[in-house]
């Protein structure tokens, strides 16, 4: 097969509408401490209002995943961008702590909501050999809306500190109405017109061995990438590089730079060879760039290692998603599947850096990193048993 590859419409939709979304949220992260604490409030209370939004994101996601399995995923979708558009600017309106609080924790409910529709719809909407290169398009586009967010956010917040939250809210009601209009008619996005569509239960995927794998690869990439990369980088650059505490900013972008790179090729490469052989690689860089993240007192092998781990992330990423969806397939209802594997990720944001920093606290970084490369070695172990799940009959598709 030749010629160039024709993603369909709908794809598209949703690759713009997480970039956007990826914006807004890299436009109020950076403002939300310093706005919490404007509340005259301190900085554990300000810690807590960053943490429940992640804790409602895990606490609703099993939640998602039945009103995906019951309503489909496009109003699942809508709601869940609604939400998050609405508490977004109640955020910017609020008057006291309590209400800040409770808008950014419903948020959280909101964008788990539509983070597990999403995946569903791109499952739908992608053909079978596409579904490497679709995930690939989705990381990238979530990644560089992640980067652009904070630059813009910047100058909001010289202007306010609740101007970030008013323009996410505003910008989401946009991508709301957009996504509608543009997926309203859409055959693809729709439901099966055949009620009777099976349902893929958690409990039925966890018997194959390739989504055992992807949540393990999940989990430990949430650890690792989410979790410790964030948390224990930062304070590895000026308690062992003795470098100032901006420079960890480069080695995150020197991170996220070779995630971009990587992703589109590994979406390609997942499609044309395997999602296996492509999760092997992306876990085995993963380690290897941790442990050298860990082990290093030259900044040089610390920003070689950096970049490691972000190929490694990258050629993982499409891989094990794409598996998932394998295993799931177009026609069946799986909303739980699809919550666990979300879950897996956000349970590894949170346990990795409590896990790796005590260890670091009580013992070493160079041991922190290595717990860390560990779980994520356990994760290889599992890819290495599991099955192939790309369809047989795309084995080729055109470059």
């Amino acid at each position: 097969m030749t010629g160039k590859v024709r993603y369909p419409r709908e794809i598209w939709v949703l690759v713009g509408a997480s970039f956007l979304i990826a914006v807004g949220f890299g436009l109020v992260a950076p403002a939300l401490p310093n706005y919490a604490t404007s509340f005259d409030v301190g900085i554990t209370a300000a810690s807590v209002v960053i943490s429940a939004f992640a804790a409602m994101r895990l606490l609703f996601a099993p939640l998602s995943g039945r009103l995906v399995t019951s309503f489909g995923e496009r109003p699942v979708y809508l709601w869940g961008i609604s939400i998050v558009a609405a508490g977004s600017l109640a955020c910017a309106a609020a008057q006291e702590y309590w209400q800040l609080l409770l808008f950014r924790s419903l948020s959280g409910i909101g964008s788990t909501m539509f983070t597990v529709s999403a995946v569903g719809l791109l499952i739908r909407i992608s053909p079978p050999e596409l579904r490497g290169r679709v995930n690939g398009l989705w990381g990238t586009s979530f990644l560089l809306g992640s980067v652009t967010g904070p630059v813009l956010g910047g100058g909001l917040v010289a202007l306010s500190l609740r101007a970030p939250f008013l323009f996410y809210g505003g910008a989401l009601v946009a991508v709301t109405v957009l996504v509608w209009a543009q997926l309203r008619n859409s055959t693809l996005a729709a439901r099966p017109a055949d009620e009777h569509a099976p349902t893929m239960t958690f409990r039925q995927a966890l018997g194959e061995p390739a989504y055992r794998a992807a949540l393990t690869s999940n989990f430990a990439s949430g650890w690792v990438v989410n979790g410790v990369r964030t948390s224990l980088v930062p304070l590895f650059v000026v308690a062992v590089l003795h470098e100032p505490s901006s420079f960890a900013a480069i080695a995150l972008a020197v991170f996220a730079a070779a995630n971009a790179v990587v992703l589109p090729a590994a979406g390609s490469l997942a499609d044309r060879l395997g999602r296996k052989p492509l999760a092997l690689g992306g876990l085995a860089l993963l380690t290897a760039g941790t442990v050298g993240v860990g082990v290093t007192g030259q900044l040089w092998v610390f920003l070689v290692a950096s970049a490691v781990s972000g190929v490694g992330s990258g050629a993982l990423n499409p891989a094990h998603s794409a598996a998932v969806a394998d295993v799931l397939g177009v026609k069946a209802r799986g909303g739980t599947v699809l919550a666990g594997f979300q879950m897996a990720s956000d349970v590894g944001g949170v346990v990795g850096p409590l896990a790796a920093g005590a260890i670091a606290d009580g013992g070493s970084y160079a041991w922190a990193f290595a717990l860390s490369a560990g779980v994520v070695a356990v994760a290889l172990g599992l890819w290495i048993r599991a099955k192939e799940t790309l369809p047989a009959r795309v084995v080729t598709v055109p470059a």
